[in-house]
């Protein structure tokens, strides 16, 4: 049986090339499981209501849903389905936790388009909570405003409807796992 190599390094400027092989290892193998990982944070939307007339999985699986039955690219879905992810870590800024994971595997325009779907979904709803509804506008200069403002108005702030037939978190398994390239 083959011993796990197990570093002595305090700094990085004391590792060795055996330390980094064996990290980029670990790595490899951490990469694979990040389609789990999302999977199981998707999953964790999926409790209480918090006063939204559905859940935030079922709002992220509608937004999915339809986007997907629009003919937008599986891009775009996926963003659809995880641009709330970050809900239950960070609410205060969860468009900034959906689009760090997202990052590495959309283009740019789609990896703003999430970055930037709370400050454009406030057009809304920001009135009814004492905050500017166009702030929205700082933005209009931006190559992704129309993209994003499409985003909101035909997919995101429509999709809280109890009566609305989503595709199921198991439906969307398979595309996740492939987004992730596992």
């Amino acid at each position: 049986m083959a011993s796990q190599h197990v570093p002595t390094f305090t700094r990085f400027s004391e590792s060795t090339k055996q330390d980094w092989d064996n990290i980029t290892e670990l790595y490899k193998k951490t990469q694979r499981d990040v389609a789990n990982q999302v999977l199981e944070q998707l999953h964790k939307l999926d409790g209480e209501l918090d006063g939204y007339p559905v859940t935030r999985l079922e709002h992220s699986l509608q937004t999915a849903t339809r986007a997907e039955r629009d003919g937008k690219s599986m891009e775009y879905v996926m963003c659809a389905l995880l641009h709330d992810i970050g809900d239950s870590l960070a609410p205060d800024n969860h468009e900034a936790v959906a689009a760090a994971i997202i990052k590495p595997f959309v283009s740019e325009a789609h990896h703003w388009m999430v970055a930037h779907h709370g400050i454009f979904q406030g057009y809304y709803f920001w009135q009814h909570i004492g905050l500017n509804q166009h702030a929205r506008d700082a933005y209009i200069d931006s190559p992704y405003y129309e993209l994003t403002a499409e985003f909101c108005a035909k997919y995101d702030q429509v999709s809280f409807d109890p009566i609305y037939e989503s595709h199921s978190l198991s439906y969307y398994e398979p595309h996740v796992r492939t987004f992730f390239r596992c």
